[in-house]
Order: structure tokens, then C-alpha cells, then sequence
């Protein structure tokens, strides 16, 4: 029964999305939601200027109605849901907010970091908030070993780390045609697995709902994009897999699964250091799958790669928590 309700899931997140995205691209086409693109980024990605963005909308429409019908068909609507769609959404709504401004009022770097930060701050304190009230647990455990220690109070410090680098990780990676889309995919499959080892079935639900829904996008967004989730997609995205291994009590083990998501950022992390105390660059740009391209490689193969070391990342963290 269980196996049957995570293939509804994924099949129905999937053809909402497939059904949604050819009424709702031309759509951004008609309003000019169009990309715009860095000078100072791969002088081939010019070419994407234009191509429809916030495309993430209909990830997360997809996300939120399959979510909903399923839990509340076969299981229950549990605090759980609510709290993994509650900070979905808001960090999906902070991330349309950045691309309505990047699009319509053509200012190119959107909201402000320091807009952004208290954004996913007010988000992430209204989910410790709520979780306080429930009396989840704030134990952390260290994964592969017998190992935990209860947090209390501290355990707010731990999670607003994660939703806001959480967040911020996803949104870096978000940077070639289907990259995020398949890396998401695979992360988010793997704690559905772990979730689904855990009897937490409206975790492993919404978790496979995300699964369909950006492999839906990813028939539209593969090389060559016909459009980009933004800042609505990836945002929500990092949020959500935050908030899925939190909820699992699997916190330390997203460092592993979302492996891509952590090489990224420490590659714009080491390029500006080295940048700003020796004035010299380690990548020829940064987030690392720039540096890829710029030594000749082409998008797709860096994508391709991308998605391969993020499957052994997930088949890793699989491993260290199922069987070590």
C-alpha cells in the first residue's frame, strides 16, 4: 500500500507540472518574465537572455496540490505537512518576491542580501516557533555512529543555519540548464528513502512530490531551457530539503546527500577569500560548475557530472544511515 501511494505521488507531482508548463510558459513569455544574464558570467549563456523565468511557480503548485491530495487521501494532514509546505511556500514566496524585482523592475541582483537574510530569518524563527510548540525533538545525531546530544534551546541556531544555507546553497547551484532540477531530484529521493525507512510517510510523501514535480520541470528546463525556476524554485527547494532533515533528524547527513549543494558554495566561499586576501582567483569563476565550462567543457557534460556525484553522494548518506 505504501509503494503504491509514493508511485501516485511521483506520477501525479510529475504530470502536474508536464500539464501546467506548456499553459504557464508561454504565459511568462507574454508578461516579459525574462532572464537576464550577468555580463561578467560565460559568454555563452548570452544566449539565454530572455528565456522565461520563475518558472518555479509551478514547481511549487505542483509540490503544495499533490502534497495535499495525497496525504489526505491515504494518510493523514499531520503538523509535519504544514510545516514542510509553510516553509516551501515562504521561501518560495521570498524567492518570487527577488525574481519579480529582477524581472519586472529590471534591477538585476533583485532583493538586497540584507533583505534576503531577514526574509529567511523571520521564516526560519516562525518554524522554531511552531516547532518549540509541538515539542519536537532537538536531539542532533551523528550519523554512522550511536552518538547524539540534546541541543535545546541551541538546536534554533542549528536550524536557522540550515534553512538559510540550506537556501542559499540550492539557489548557487541553480546556474546551468536542468542542473538543479536533477540534483534536487536525487537528494530529495534519497531522504524519501530515509523517511520511508522511518515509518514518516508524510515526510516521505511531500518528499516524492517534490521528486515528480522537478522532474516534470526538468522535461522543460533539460539543454536547452525553455524556462528557469528562479529564485521562486530554488529557494523553496534549499528550504524544504532543510526542513525534510530536520524533520527526519537527519540534520548532519544533508552535509553528505546534498553534497553538490555543499561543494558549490564552498567554491564561492574559497574563491572570495583567496580573492580578497591574495587579489588571485582559484576557479576561473565560481559556483564551481562555471569553472567546468570555462576550461571547455560543455554544459551538458558538466551537468551530467554534476548529477553523477550526486547520486554517490545520496547512495552514500542512504548507506551511512540504513546499513553502517
Amino acid at each position: 500500500m505504501v509503494e503504491q501511494v509514493i508511485l501516485i505521488s511521483i506520477v501525479t507531482a510529475f504530470l502536474i507540472t508536464v500539464v501546467l508548463s506548456p499553459l504557464f510558459i508561454p504565459f511568462l513569455r507574454r508578461l516579459k518574465f525574462g532572464q537576464s544574464i550577468r555580463e561578467e558570467g560565460p559568454k555563452s549563456h548570452q544566449k539565454k537572455s530572455g528565456t522565461p523565468t520563475m518558472g518555479g511557480i509551478m514547481i511549487l503548485l505542483s509540490i503544495v496540490i499533490t502534497t495535499l491530495l495525497i496525504t489526505k487521501k491515504f494518510a493523514h494532514l499531520t503538523v509535519e505537512t504544514y510545516l514542510l509546505l509553510f516553509v516551501t511556500v515562504g521561501y518560495g514566496l521570498l524567492g518570487f518576491v527577488d525574481d519579480f524585482i529582477k524581472v519586472v523592475m529590471k534591477r538585476n541582483l533583485g532583493l538586497t542580501s540584507k533583505q534576503k537574510l531577514v526574509g529567511q530569518l523571520i521564516i526560519a524563527v516562525i518554524f522554531y516557533t511552531i516547532y518549540q510548540q509541538q515539542h519536537f525533538s532537538t536531539v542532533l545525531h551523528i550519523p554512522g555512529t550511536h552518538i547524539s546530544f540534546d541541543l535545546g534551546w541551541g538546536y534554533l541556531f542549528l536550524m536557522v543555519f540550515m534553512l538559510v544555507g540550506g537556501s542559499n546553497a540550492v539557489n548557487l547551484t541553480d546556474g546551468l540548464d536542468g542542473l538543479l532540477s536533477g540534483t534536487a531530484a536525487i537528494a530529495f529521493g534519497a531522504y524519501a528513502v530515509l523517511a520511508w525507512n522511518q515509518q514518516q510517510y508524510d515526510v516521505a510523501i511531500f518528499s516524492v512530490a517534490v521528486v515528480g514535480a522537478v522532474l516534470g520541470f526538468l522535461v522543460f528546463n533539460a539543454h536547452p531551457a525553455k524556462v528557469f525556476m528562479g529564485d521562486t524554485g530554488s529557494l523553496a527547494l534549499g528550504g524544504a530539503i532543510a526542513t525534510v532533515a530536520m524533520l527526519t533528524k537527519l540534520e548532519l547527513l544533508l552535509a553528505i546527500i546534498g553534497g553538490v549543494f555543499v561543494i558549490e558554495t564552498l567554491s564561492v566561499i574559497i574563491q572570495v577569500i583567496s580573492f580578497k586576501t591574495t587579489g588571485k582567483r582559484v576557479f576561473r569563476m565560481s559556483p564551481l560548475h562555471h569553472h567546468y565550462e570555462l576550461i571547455g567543457w560543455s554544459e551538458w557534460r558538466v551537468v551530467v557530472t554534476f548529477w553523477a556525484v550526486g547520486l554517490l553522494f545520496a547512495i552514500l548518506g542512504i548507506y551511512i544511515e540504513v546499513w553502517m
